[in-house]
């Protein structure tokens, strides 16, 4: 009687421990739901990132060489034009998964139907 006892218990065990092998699910970024506000916020960062990395890189350039406004002034729209375009990607990013969303719940309607 203990030994099945016993081999229940190791069958138990073996089942724990399996499970706790498993891998974790980690969400994928674009699984991630996000707030309106949230989406805004990532967007005003990005494109003030770009500003403040190409004002970075023109005045340290400027410094380097000696020439204050020109590359200050030139880095700074290529870090508008950078920021920019990150903020369309992200936007884009945004769209494609809210259209997804809208398919996958049309599919599931239909299956209903």
């Amino acid at each position: 009687m203990s030994d099945s006892n016993d081999a229940d218990r190791l069958k138990a065990l073996e089942a724990k421990i399996a499970r706790l092998k498993e891998p974790e699910v980690v969400k994928d970024h674009a699984e991630e739901h996000y707030s309106q506000a949230q989406l805004a916020w990532r967007m005003v960062i990005e494109l003030v990132a770009g500003l403040a990395i190409g004002f970075g890189i023109g005045y340290g350039l400027d410094t380097l060489l000696g020439t204050l406004p020109i590359f200050l002034v030139l880095f700074i729209f290529f870090g508008l034009a950078a920021g920019i375009l990150t903020m369309m990607r992200s936007a884009k990013e945004v769209q494609l998964k809210q259209q997804r969303a809208a398919e996958e719940k049309d599919e599931t309607r239909g299956d209903r139907d």
